[in-house]
């Protein structure tokens, strides 16, 4: 493997699963906030996010939901993958430190359309659904 995984529309079944884990670090918020140019407190200051009830600063929801990409960029079906679209909902905050393992696992295949639907989570160390949603990927030839 070069990094990614090559699968074809054909080689995909339902139930299909694959997952990866990743560490949130402050390096990670630090780089959102340059790219992204949103410099909300909360994400940024930690003392304002303390204040706020939170442990740490909270990771951007859009960076946490950013491995959406790699999920079907590297993992499945990779290299043919192209996002048509998502459907998330971030069911609690990620900071700083958290080990999040992103899971994908195929619901649907469409064949007119060489897509698939990925029913997709994220869970923390603390075994807490920190994302879930779906994603439809068409699997290019």
């Amino acid at each position: 493997m070069d990094g990614y995984n090559r699968y074809t529309f054909e080689e995909i079944e339902v139930g299909h699963k694959e997952s990866f884990k990743v560490t949130v670090t402050e390096e990670m918020l630090d780089s959102f906030r340059r790219i992204s140019g949103d410099v909300n407190p909360l994400h940024n200051d930690e003392a304002y996010a303390k204040d706020k009830g939170y442990p740490a600063r909270v990771a951007y929801g859009m960076l946490t939901a950013s491995f959406l990409s790699t999920l079907a960029g590297v993992y499945i079906p990779g290299e043919r993958s192209l996002i048509k679209e998502t459907h998330i909902k971030f069911t609690k905050p990620v900071f700083p430190g958290d080990e999040i393992e992103v899971v994908g696992e195929v619901e649907e295949k469409h064949e007119g359309f060489d897509m698939i639907v990925l029913k997709v989570t994220m869970v923390n160390g603390k075994g807490e659904k920190v994302l879930r949603g779906k994603m439809d990927v068409i699997v290019r030839e």
